[in-house]
């Protein structure tokens, strides 16, 4: 599932933003809670295939209160235009990233 998100240090921040929604209790925070282990994997495209990467970052997860991590939440809304008008109102899920890994059709 595609995410907005912000690195800091060796944390990985992403938000419950004010996209309409049922609920706030979403079934990828439910997931996190049974099992905090994860992989995020950022890749870029473009025609030209000798410019393709990837990374990934494995790390556990936690869902957090968006005024239990300031750090977070702030690092969010300095990253994202958007967040600056309207910060995300949910919940923060946080990775601490214990490892990385990646690839570069330019190695």
């Amino acid at each position: 599932m595609p995410v907005v998100f912000v690195l800091a240090g060796d944390m990985v921040y992403s938000a419950v933003d004010a996209k309409p929604k049922r609920s706030y209790r979403l079934q990828r925070l439910v997931n996190i809670e049974s099992e905090p282990r994860c992989s995020l994997l950022v890749d870029h495209y473009e025609e030209d295939w000798s410019r393709l990467w990837w990374v990934r970052a494995d790390g556990e997860a936690s869902v957090l209160n968006p005024s239990a991590s300031r750090q977070g939440l702030s690092a969010l809304v300095e990253r994202h235009v958007q967040y600056r008008r309207y910060p995300p109102p949910g919940p923060l899920v946080a990775v601490r990233v214990t490892h990385w890994s990646g690839w570069s059709a330019e190695q």
